[in-house]
């Protein structure tokens, strides 16, 4: 028989408590008499906290959060008396971390109306009707330029010109791609200067300081440039807000919001005492602030910047779930889990339009063994610990991302990524579906520490406004990762088991489709070492393995392309078998034998001639028992790769997986989810190699197709890449290494070789090279 113990309906094993917008804080939270705030539920939930089940029931409605909900240890649930709180209907009750205005329009000029706001009001975004408006902006927003940086760019978006239209620009912001397009900067204007020129701070989103793009730039915040539907400016100064109604909007009957919050919902515990066993289920999350501003700290060794945060922000947890949630036009990131958490479940969530990440997993840096920040940092190899894994437990793992819808993915920072994995073991994305990103869909950070699964996941139309990644992007540069190979080479030669002191657990990616129209399908760039990648369509731009060691990948289709192996460690222990490629293989930097130390590319199946893949593949010693052919895919223009009874490819190992398993399963997302265009398949062809010329006793060859990436340079400044130098000669006498790029001599051009024939025509002296070695400009002085 049940009865009221403090108020609110208990059975004795379980606590039940009401909340509703229609509900007062002074009712008991009874069914019928329920509480207005989750704040108040958290208090009266405290009472039954680990003594019985309880579970929050919150009604349809908007919940205007006053403060950040916080969650400590003195919340917990245990396994046997969990707490919950769910909404009573999924998606109807909305947690915002805003605030509605009332409003009295009246005109302005040119379409536009102004209305008086309150003194002190910050507005950072303005909602109107649930739709998040665009602040002033030059150029203008066009949705039709997708896959274009800021989707409107100009290179005079701050020029001094175009600022003398502007009365006071403080307050605005300059946005711009990173000047090789490894993500973006931010700046705040804080006025001009004597002269009429912009001045600003910020620029510390990306930790490869290398300054803006030229040309891919934009600015809002400023009020001269509202000019566009759907734009709007607020003068803090005389408490105005200026709005250009967007089409179909009534001022008289719209609704407009703000946002105030930058976290939602926060757990705070820690190892010794974390916030445990709290299921937040079946709510809709909105107005969460922008915080590309704060994205300033540097992940280990990339040219990642990231701000700590997120609209539910979880530090210190053991089993916390985020079920059925739906995360709505967020300024920052989605979900932030932060240093020591364990067994987060993230399930079921529709997570969309956020202005940086969706979910991030990253843990404490102080967690890592002799830790790098900047590309170019460097340690002593013998002198760094060879202790294996990290040295505390303040990182996430044993975590999952299931079942989500997770697109528009870098609204605001380009540096984003549908689910971010750094510094954290055993984490797993399965069954999710991720588009529509301006960087990678899926990112792991490091080797440290490995063990991570990802699985039938639908990944597709990623690397829309970045440059070098691929939809699924990875990079370890961990202990044993040196950006001089020849060093890192000969202590790994002597200590093979290195570059496994962090990556330690092996990464998995299997059964999972894979599509990247502006990089590779799969990329695995500097150091990404021990993963299995089987079971994998991939449907654009093929398999990238860089510099990296025990790299298995078996049974995967690689549609109108094939293997991009960059820059291999000898000895690497790679292994590429019973794949079906489309191409030769597009190697970089890799012009000799890469057969040692159990390292093996054979037995697949080239839908190309032998004659193609052999010219590549010989030189290396691979793909001696490789055969040719085609597969006989079952539907290839349905999307079924599957191959037929009789296809060649069973012959040297392949087996078919299902093609119908890819992404959310969730029925009400999966309704929702797009999926990728599938190619035509065309003829293959071998690319072409660049043309080439002797010098010097080296080999001088132009840069073609992605070979690019492997030097760190744009197709627009290009180089010549030097190979062929033996132990002794002329070239070796210069200076001049294996693996250089020449850009240029004496500040003439060299982007291919006529340009180099011309430079060095009559050339007497001493000569200036530019020369790129390690991703790093030097010059050499050659006297010819």
């Amino acid at each position: 028989m049940s009865v009221l113990i403090g108020a609110v309906f208990s059975t004795g094993q379980a606590a039940d408590i009401y909340v509703s917008p229609d509900g007062a804080d002074s009712n008991s939270g009874q069914r019928g008499k329920p509480l207005a705030s989750l704040a108040a539920a958290q208090q009266k939930a405290r009472s039954y906290a680990g003594e019985e089940s309880v579970t929050v029931h919150v009604a349809d409605g908007i919940y205007y959060l006053p403060e950040t909900l916080v969650f400590t240890p003195e919340d917990s649930g245990t396994k046997m008396y969990p707490v919950t709180y769910r909404a009573v209907n999924e998606g109807g009750a909305i947690l915002s971390g805003g605030s509605e205005l009332e409003l009295s329009w009246k005109p302005y000029r040119d379409g536009i109306y102004q209305a008086d706001t309150p003194a002190g009001l910050r507005v950072d975004q303005l909602f109107v009707d649930g739709v998040n408006q665009r602040m002033a902006r030059y150029p203008n927003y066009d949705p039709v330029k997708k896959a274009e940086p800021y989707q409107g760019y100009a290179a005079d978006a701050f020029s001094k010109e175009r600022a003398a239209n502007w009365a006071n620009p403080e307050g605005g912001y300059i946005h711009a791609m990173h000047t090789k397009r490894w993500g973006g900067y931010h700046y705040l204007i804080t006025g001009k200067d004597e002269s009429g020129e912009v001045i600003y701070e910020g620029g510390w989103q990306n930790n490869r300081k290398m300054g803006m793009h030229k040309d891919f730039r934009m600015v809002e915040n400023i009020f001269e440039e509202l000019d566009a539907e759907g734009e709007w400016y607020h003068n803090s100064r005389s408490n105005t807000l200026y709005y250009k109604p967007a089409s179909g909007v009534d001022l008289k009957y719209a609704k407009f919001e703000v946002v105030r919050l930058r976290h939602l919902v926060e757990f705070q515990g820690s190892e010794m005492h974390p916030v445990k066993h709290i299921t937040l289920q079946g709510f809709v999350v909105r107005h969460a602030a922008r915080t590309f501003m704060d994205s300033k700290e540097p992940l280990l060794r990339s040219d990642w910047a990231i701000y700590r945060g997120g609209a539910f922000f979880l530090t210190g947890t053991e089993d916390i779930q985020i079920l059925d949630t739906e995360f709505d036009q967020v300024g920052g990131n989605a979900i932030f889990v932060n240093n020591y958490n364990r067994n987060v479940l993230v399930k079921g969530c529709h997570i969309h339009d956020a202005g940086a990440s969706g979910v991030c997993f990253v843990g404490d840096p102080n967690a890592v063994r002799d830790p790098l920040f900047e590309y170019h940092e460097t340690n002593d190899l013998m002198k760094v610990s060879r202790e294996p894994g990290p040295k505390t437990n303040n990182y996430p793992a044993n975590s999952a991302v299931e079942d989500c819808l997770i697109h528009g993915i870098g609204r605001v920072e380009r540096q984003p990524a549908g689910v971010q994995i750094s510094m954290a073991k055993g984490i797993t994305v399965r069954d999710v579906s991720i588009y529509d990103t301006a960087r990678a869909g899926i990112n792991i950070s490091e080797g440290t520490w490995g063990g991570h699964l990802i699985e039938r996941c639908d990944v597709f139309d990623t690397v829309l406004e970045t440059h070098d990644h691929g939809s699924f992007n990875s990079w370890g540069r961990d202990r044993f990762w040196h950006k001089d190979r020849d060093y890192s080479q000969s202590v790994i030669d002597e200590e093979p088991n290195f570059p496994f002191l962090d990556a330690g657990d092996t990464t998995v990616i299997r059964d999972s489709r894979w599509r990247c129209d502006h990089g590779w399908d799969i990329d695995l760039d500097d150091g990404s070492t021990n993963y299995e990648i089987y079971n994998n369509l991939m449907l654009n731009n093929g398999l990238k393995l860089r510099e990296g060691f025990r790299r298995y990948a078996w049974n995967n289709i690689t549609v109108n392309n094939g293997l991009h192996p960059h820059v291999w460690y000898h000895a690497s222990g790679d292994q590429v078998f019973s794949n079906i490629f489309m191409t030769p293989h597009k190697p970089a930097r890799m012009a000799e034998d890469f057969t040692k130390g159990g390292t093996q590319v054979d037995r697949n199946l080239y839908a190309a001639s032998e004659a193609q893949v052999m010219k590549v593949s010989k030189v290396r010693n691979w793909d001696k028992n490789s055969i040719y052919g085609d597969p006989m895919f079952v539907d290839p223009a349905a999307g079924d790769f599957r191959v037929k009874d009789g296809s060649p490819a069973l012959a040297i190992g392949f087996k078919n997986f299902p093609m119908d398993q890819f992404g959310v399963k969730k029925p009400s997302l999966k309704a929702i989810a797009r999926t990728p265009v599938i190619p035509q398949i065309r003829k293959s062809q071998g690319e072409m190699a660049g043309a080439s010329t002797a010098w010097m006793g080296a080999v001088l060859t132009e840069l073609t197709g992605e070979e690019f990436s492997a030097y760190g340079v744009s197709k627009a400044d290009g180089g010549l890449a030097v190979s062929g130098i033996g132990p002794i000669g002329p070239a070796k006498n210069a200076g001049l290494r294996n693996g250089d790029l020449i850009q240029a001599v004496d500040g003439r051009k060299t982007k291919n070789v006529n340009q180099f024939k011309r430079a060095i025509a009559g050339a007497k002296g001493e000569v200036v090279f530019k020369v790129v070695r390690n991703q790093e400009l030097i010059e050499l002085s050659i006297n010819l």
